[in-house]
């Protein structure tokens, strides 16, 4: 069920969104080679305390029997993992790396939902481009996040846009719609045909999140029933916002 929000309900997602948004801020301060993936989720969830927060991700279902809840504040991916990587003690960030990272605050009974992903040390031009096309995907999609536009509009132009570039979506993970719960209707895909879908309406809240890999479509489940990676170990990104659909322009909550 898709809901719009109320003009209370939306100050109350600026807040989480404003928490994520300093969250980045702050790991992109810190963030380096040596770093265990570890030492920046403690790092984060302290943060999101310190401004009275929750990390949402954290004890997420699974929805897999003896699958366990993700135990961690942030999904932190290295190179060829795409998304849901499992912070640890033993994964070392090292200098050339391309680190995904997704977040999700709770605060007040609504959700702020983000990925970036960053490059740390030296890292190949083939990375910094794959990068910059990921996000660059995400502001082409919103462009037609607007009044009366329809969610295959957003879809097809972030899928078009990366597609020319020759690089490939991933199709079996999506945006989706965001607010009192983590994940709402309707799901975005990266990828599909302009004029399709639901409508879009002034209050709907959206976490649009272009996952971009360099090679080949395929994509598998890691053995801890969590990460997500590319099947021929290519390197892979993540850009993700928070928007609201406006009477105008759509507004991005978790930049602010």
């Amino acid at each position: 069920m898709v809901t719009i929000k109320s003009k209370k309900e939306i100050d109350l997602m600026r807040e989480a969104c404003r928490i994520t948004n300093l969250v980045y801020k702050e790991i992109e301060k810190v963030i380096k080679p040596g770093m265990s993936t570890l030492e920046l989720d403690k790092f984060a969830e302290k943060i999101i305390k310190e401004n009275g927060g929750l990390p949402a991700q954290k004890g997420y279902p699974s929805g897999v029997r003896g699958v366990p809840n993700f135990p961690a504040t942030l999904c932190i991916s290295i190179n060829d993992e795409i998304i849901h990587g499992i912070p640890s003690a033993k994964k070392i960030i090292c200098d050339g790396d391309v680190v995904s990272i997704d977040l999700v605050v709770y605060k007040d009974g609504f959700h702020g939902d983000a990925a970036r992903t960053f490059l740390v040390g030296n890292v190949s031009d083939e990375a910094k481009k794959l990068v910059e096309v990921t996000k660059q995907a995400f502001f082409e999609g919103i462009k037609y996040a607007v009044k009366g536009n329809r969610i295959g509009d957003i879809s097809h132009a972030i899928g078009e846009f990366v597609e020319k570039r020759g690089y490939n979506v991933v199709r079996e993970f999506q945006g989706h719609g965001i607010g009192k719960q983590m994940h709402e209707d309707p799901g975005i895909p990266n990828y599909g045909k302009a004029g399709k879908g639901m409508r879009l309406e002034p209050g709907m809240t959206l976490a649009i999140e272009p996952m971009v890999m360099i090679g080949g479509k395929d994509i598998y489940q890691d053995e801890d029933g969590w990460t997500i990676l590319t099947d021929d170990g290519s390197l892979s990104a993540h850009y993700e916002n928070t928007i609201l659909i406006t009477e105008k322009e759509p507004e991005i909550l978790t930049l602010v």
